[in-house]
C-alpha cells in the first residue's frame, strides 16, 4: 500500500478539497514498479491534489475526498463516483455528447434517432446555461427550463423498452443511472457542466508518464503526488513554487505550505 494520505494533509490541500463546495475528479492509468496503478486528480478553483493509488474504485477516491463528501462532484460516468451518496453529482456532458456523436457516425437513420435526441437535449441545456449567465433568464425561468429538459429526458428514457438496438439500450441505461446528475449545473450556480478542469490538470502528468512510464517505487510515487500537488496548486494561485518548497525544506519541524489556510476540522468525539 502507499503511504497514508495524511502526509498530504500537512500541506492543507486534502483538507481544502474535502471541504470544497465543488470538486472535479478524474483518473488515468499509471505505473509503479512496472505494475498498473492509477493517478487520481481532484481539482477545485485554487487547489489540485494528485494521488497515485493501486486501484480505481470508491475506496481510493474516498481516501482523498472522504466517504462522506457532501459537495458537488463533477465527474465522468465511472460507476464508483456514484457511491458518494451524500454528494450532489454533475455528469460530464462532454463525454455524453462525444458518445452520442460516435454512435451517430455509424448509425442508420432509425437507430440514430435516440443519440440525436440526447445530443440535442444536452445542447439545449448548455444554451440555457449560457442565457442564464448572460442575464437573460431569471432563476424562476431557469427552473422552468430545467423542468422541461428533465421531462424530455424522461421521455427519451422511456424508449428503453421500445428499442432493440444494443448501443441505444446501453446509452439509455447509462442515462437512467445518471439521470439526476445531468442538469445539476443548471440547478446550482458555480457547477461546471463537464469535468474539463480535472482533465486539464491530469494532462501534464499523462505527458510525464509517456516520457518515463511512472515511478519505480511506492516511495517515489508518494513523492511524485505530493510535489505535483504543491507545484500545480502554487501555479493556480500565482505563487512561486520554489519559494514554497524552500520554506518547507528549511523548516526544522513539519509546517503547512502557505497555499491555503488550513480548514478547521471538528475534533473527534470523546
Amino acid at each position: 500500500m502507499l503511504s497514508s494520505p495524511k502526509k498530504l494533509w500537512k500541506f492543507g490541500l486534502v483538507e481544502a478539497v474535502r471541504h470544497s463546495p465543488a470538486v472535479t475528479a478524474d483518473e488515468s492509468g499509471w505505473k509503479v514498479g512496472g505494475d498498473l496503478h492509477w493517478l487520481w486528480v481532484f481539482v477545485t478553483k485554487l487547489v489540485t491534489v494528485y494521488r497515485i493509488q493501486p486501484g480505481r474504485g470508491f475506496q481510493e477516491a474516498a481516501e482523498v475526498l472522504g466517504a462522506d463528501f457532501c459537495g458537488v462532484l463533477e465527474r465522468d460516468g465511472w460507476a464508483p463516483y456514484r457511491q458518494f451518496t451524500q454528494a450532489a453529482h454533475q455528469s460530464c456532458l462532454a463525454h455524453l455528447t462525444r458518445r452520442c456523436r460516435e454512435m451517430l457516425d455509424i448509425a442508420t437513420d432509425e437507430d440514430g434517432q435516440i443519440p440525436l435526441t440526447v445530443e440535442r437535449l444536452l445542447k439545449d441545456g448548455l444554451e440555457v446555461r449560457d442565457r442564464r449567465d448572460a442575464g437573460e433568464l431569471a432563476p424562476a425561468a431557469v427552473a422552468a427550463e430545467v423542468e422541461g429538459l428533465e421531462q424530455r429526458l424522461d421521455e427519451v428514457l422511456g424508449e428503453l423498452d421500445q428499442t432493440q438496438h444494443n448501443g441505444n439500450r446501453r446509452l439509455l441505461k447509462h442515462l437512467g443511472r445518471e439521470r439526476d446528475a445531468i442538469f445539476t449545473f443548471l440547478r446550482q450556480t458555480g457547477v461546471q457542466a463537464t469535468n474539463w478542469q480535472a482533465e486539464q490538470d491530469v494532462r501534464p502528468a499523462v505527458v510525464n508518464r509517456k516520457v518515463w512510464g511512472g515511478n519505480r517505487s511506492l516511495d517515489g510515487a508518494h513523492t511524485q503526488e505530493v510535489l505535483a500537488s504543491v507545484l500545480r496548486t502554487a501555479q493556480k494561485q500565482g505563487q512561486n513554487p520554489r519559494h514554497i518548497l524552500a520554506e518547507l525544506l528549511r523548516s526544522p519541524t513539519p509546517v503547512v505550505a502557505p497555499l491555503l489556510p488550513v480548514v478547521a476540522v471538528p475534533p473527534a468525539p470523546g
